[in-house]
């Protein structure tokens, strides 16, 4: 949640070159786990989809025009793409061209920007197409 505000940012800066997707996978810091007493949220850990899908609304609250899903509670996009807990991917045309490392020691905004800021400029050049898909 505390990188939501870059993240938007970054939304809106690109909105013109990129579609935005935040997947909410499980809680890093649950209330009634491991605890971080600067979280914006108080969220417990997800008994079922309906818990999960109540902290993926305060999510979209955070970012607004950004697609917001949540992973299924057997966390297979959270497998899938070793997100555990951030993580930066772009994807175009079904293939990832960028893949972030783990947060969240690994979780860089700036090498974003950098990447859609390099693809903006081939954009603009007419070597690429006009949309990649950002997941976050």
């Amino acid at each position: 949640m505390s990188r939501l505000k870059a993240f938007r940012r970054v939304l809106e800066q690109y909105a013109d070159v990129a579609d935005f997707v935040l997947v909410y996978i499980e809680e890093a810091h649950p209330l009634d786990g491991w605890a971080s007493s600067d979280a914006p949220y108080q969220i417990p850990k997800h008994r079922c989809l309906e818990d999960r899908l109540k902290a993926a609304q305060l999510m979209h609250r955070e970012v607004p025009g950004c697609l917001v899903v949540a992973d299924g509670m057997e966390n297979s996009s959270n497998a899938a793409y070793g997100a555990y807990f951030d993580r930066l991917y772009i994807v175009q045309d079904a293939r990832v061209v960028y893949q972030g490392s783990r947060g969240p020691e690994g979780y860089r905004i700036s090498e974003l920007r950098k990447w859609l800021d390099e693809y903006r400029h081939r954009a603009d050049g007419g070597d690429s197409p006009r949309n990649v898909v950002v997941h976050e």
